[in-house]
């Protein structure tokens, strides 16, 4: 699956349904989306490691807080990106330091995104999966996770909506992921991670 790139690592799948495509699976809550994934860069970032797939309304969430905090976000959040979407890569995409961008199978998109997900999730070693909104995407990227990681926790985070309560259905999920809106305390006490942990390595 390739050499493995981080250890403790935090998996964010995240993503804003879009009613029109056609991998729709319910609608999502976008402020809800915009808050968790906020919540998780605050309680993580400069922390554990984040690995993530670019999506166009994710990416300029995640750069626009991990901007804004005190920490070399180069170090902590690995993007992956799929050439075969290279013209459509957010503006976003060019300010992170850490992109890994997977080959193209031609014009196919599910086997160049089955090739993205099969690298970002095999190269890594993962603690836990977070899952936001989203569309049909949840679900491959759950199915693949589980295969590399099946003793990582699993996350995800209902109350966002989208494929992401269909998935803490699935997976019979703990009843806070679906009526828990303080994101910030949820990913506290499901990651592990005590509020007081430093930071580090800070900007110089």
């Amino acid at each position: 699956m390739g050499q493995l790139n981080h250890e403790h690592a935090i998996f964010l799948s995240a993503g804003v349904p879009d009613p029109s495509a056609p991998h729709f699976e319910g609608e999502g809550d976008s402020a809800a989306i915009a808050a968790a994934v906020a919540a998780l860069l605050y309680v993580t970032l400069g922390r554990r490691q984040i690995v993530w797939g670019g999506h166009p309304a994710i990416t300029p969430m995640v750069w626009a807080v991990a901007d804004a905090m005190d920490v070399k976000y180069g170090d902590w959040v690995t993007l992956y990106q799929s050439a075969v979407f290279e013209d459509e890569f957010p503006e976003e995409t060019a300010f992170f330091e850490n992109v890994i961008v997977t080959k193209a199978v031609g014009t196919d998109r599910t086997a160049s995104l089955e090739i993205m997900r099969r690298r970002m999730i095999g190269e890594n070693r993962f603690d836990a999966a977070v899952f936001i909104g989203g569309m049909r995407g949840i679900f491959d990227e759950h199915r693949l996770f589980v295969e590399h990681a099946p003793d990582a926790k699993i996350l995800p985070v209902m109350s966002t909506g989208g494929a992401a309560e269909k998935l803490g259905n699935k997976v019979h999920a703990a009843i806070e992921f679906l009526d828990e809106l303080d994101y910030v305390a949820l990913f506290h006490h499901q990651l592990g991670i005590d509020p007081n942990e430093p930071r580090s390595p800070q900007r110089g």
